[in-house]
């Protein structure tokens, strides 16, 4: 039989077990991640780049924690209290506020329940304060901006003259690119093309590379191509796929001016050692299609002017089988060139719109110094897309920023009061943090980045 347990005894025991400690919750060290360990700002940078901070802890609910910056080794470029940090769950949004220009390390730190804590760094640069920072947004990942095409949705595509890959931007953002594309492969290259314009017919996206010499007057083969893309979807979901490529434009254009007495003077400028950013260089910076044409294409140079001399006319040359060359590979065939006063001013960029209204971005075709090109003229004049018409200034561009005015993202109605346009710098050669590097040379992608602005027309 079992024993039974008196009343007395029962008593005791439970008196026993209310004396007994509740079993203590324990908590795991936190954990916490960054979407990236380096960021990228503006002083006085409207919009900036953030970073996505993952954060949880064994035991604990993760509303529970807290995400906040502990330390700041250079207070000048941001302290602390300049690191905000927004949301309440596993995922949260930190931003910087820049105080100066400059770099620092920001200690990020996640502290749980119990008390127990876990840090991560964060690489920060701020770039220096710019003109109507309302207006200016940062694609970083690249700083060599150098062509886009608009896709929709608020998206553009964006090419770099230093490599062959291809990003896509949100147009109105502070950020990285959404998605991108490199083609080298495609291309038969393992070296830049150096792309320099693009223009879009329907779902056909034309890129050209520079055509000319290196900066040391060296042929280099790959930046003899022209290519396309086909574009499908839209926006975020906008998708490229390799078209077809064509490498003897340069060749045409050289035999083309040969056979019309060595006019624009292409054999000379395409001659070993001859740089190709000098008044009387080759180098082709525009493309963009006749008025209601889907054939014949304007290649707008950046060198040489026409006659090669200070004050000469800046210089488009039509490819009257354009849309051939790039489906078949048919050789180039020409047009007269077309001279355009541009007030001693070279072609960076041409585009239109659905109307065949043209926006020319002109600028120097000179060689970026170490501001990024920044001291000279840049202009946006209006045009008809018409030979032997004139073009008529819109606007004078701001040159006391960092970067070259590179690229035209769409022309909007040029009728329309207060019509505004987005430009892309290419900011490769600037020194952005004031540390003496070039962007171009930044060990971090996500510390290289181009500015984009929007300009009222007047």
């Amino acid at each position: 039989m079992k024993k039974q347990l008196g009343t007395a005894a029962i008593a005791a025991l439970v008196v026993a077990g209310a004396a007994l400690p509740a079993h203590a919750v324990t908590y795991g060290t936190p954990t916490i991640t960054l979407s990236s360990s380096h960021l990228s700002g503006a002083v006085g940078g409207v919009g900036d780049q953030t970073v996505s901070v993952t954060v949880g802890q064994s035991g604990a609910d993760v509303s529970a924690l807290t995400v906040s910056a502990s330390a700041s080794s250079r207070a000048s470029v941001a302290t602390t209290g300049d690191v905000t940090v927004t949301g309440t769950g596993a995922v949260r949004q930190l931003a910087v506020t820049a105080r100066g220009r400059g770099y620092t390390d920001l200690t990020v730190k996640v502290t749980g329940l119990g008390g127990k804590t876990a840090t991560k760094t964060l690489s920060y640069a701020a770039s220096a304060a710019v003109q109507n920072p309302a207006d200016a947004r940062y694609f970083s990942g690249a700083s060599d901006s150098s062509a886009a095409v608009d896709v929709g949705g608020g998206y553009t595509v964006v090419a770099d003259d230093e490599n062959n890959v291809l990003r896509l931007y949100d147009r109105a953002r502070s950020a990285a690119p959404v998605r991108t594309w490199d083609f080298s492969s495609r291309l038969g290259v393992t070296k830049e093309v150096d792309i320099e314009g693009a223009t879009r017919i329907g779902d056909t996206v034309y890129w050209t590379g520079s055509l000319g010499n290196n900066k040391d007057g060296e042929y280099k083969a790959p930046r003899n191509t022209v290519f396309t893309t086909t574009v499908s979807g839209s926006g975020s979901g906008t998708q490229l796929a390799y078209g077809r490529s064509y490498k003897k434009l340069r060749d045409d254009l050289v035999a083309w001016d040969e056979a019309n007495g060595d006019r624009y003077g292409f054999a000379a400028g395409t001659a070993a050692g001859e740089a190709p950013k000098q008044i009387d260089g080759f180098n082709v910076e525009g493309l963009e299609f006749a008025p209601g044409s889907t054939t014949t294409a304007y290649l707008g140079f950046r060198a040489p002017l026409a006659p090669a001399v200070p004050g000469g006319k800046a210089l488009l040359v039509p490819v009257t089988n354009f849309d051939k060359v790039l489906s078949s590979g048919s050789e180039a065939v020409f047009g007269s060139g077309v001279e355009l006063d541009l007030g001693g001013l070279a072609v960076r960029d041409i585009r239109k719109n659905a109307a065949n209204q043209y926006l020319i971005l002109a600028g120097p075709w000179a060689e970026a110094v170490a501001n990024g090109d920044s001291a000279a003229p840049y202009a946006l004049y209006q045009w008809d897309g018409v030979p032997g018409h004139a073009p008529v200034k819109r606007a004078d561009l701001p040159t006391t920023d960092p970067g070259g005015w590179e690229a035209i993202v769409e022309v909007p109605d040029l009728t329309a009061p207060g019509a505004r346009v987005q430009l892309i710098t290419d900011s490769g050669s600037a020194d952005l943090y004031g540390d003496g590097v070039a962007a171009k040379d930044l060990t971090h992608p996500e510390w290289k980045k181009a500015r984009t602005a929007w300009f009222t027309l007047t």
